[in-house]
């Protein structure tokens, strides 16, 4: 067991200052990491949406789950839920690029029953995101909407070909 001191932000929070990977896994310290996302933007829709598919196609779906969680967490009510299920995609990508198969593929299920209620906001694909996150959950996890299993376990998918395109 460690007796380190945890790592706290200015106010006296929680916060890891490990380095991170690409897909947000902790590094030792001292290690070279990525940048990480800042927390607590706000952002535009339409600059939340930019910075998201960027940080997707970079491979780097764990970073683009923080961008979608600054919105959830910023963005009316009324949206909320859009923003919540967009960052259960990303993760869910990020689970499956890390090896957690079964994990990912429940996460994905879950934001895409999350969204499939919004009509497209924003230029959002909504139906090709359900459609994407419900695809890739069955070849990772062998999950289907209904919960039935396959059989295997499936490599890990690189994030950066799995990325999904988030507007029409």
């Amino acid at each position: 067991m460690s007796t380190a001191p945890r790592d706290r932000d200015a106010a006296g929070r929680a916060r890891s200052a490990r380095p991170r990977d690409g897909l947000g896994r902790p590094l030792p310290y001292g290690s070279p990491g990525v940048e990480r996302q800042p927390e607590g933007v706000v952002r535009s829709p339409g600059d939340t949406l930019a910075e998201a598919q960027g940080l997707l196609d970079a491979g780097r779906p764990f970073h683009a789950h923080e961008v979608f969680e600054d919105a959830w967490k910023s963005g009316p009510e009324p949206e909320r839920e859009l923003w919540r299920g967009l960052a259960q995609l990303a993760v869910g990508l990020t689970h499956a690029a890390r090896g957690n198969a079964r994990g990912g593929a429940r996460l994905l299920l879950r934001g895409a029953d999350r969204i499939a209620e919004y009509r497209d906001p924003y230029g959002i694909d909504v139906a090709g995101l359900v459609a994407w996150a419900r695809s890739l959950a069955a070849r990772v996890g062998g999950e289907t909407a209904e919960g039935a299993t396959g059989g295997g376990v499936p490599a890990p998918v690189d994030a950066r070909t799995e990325a999904p395109r988030l507007t029409g």
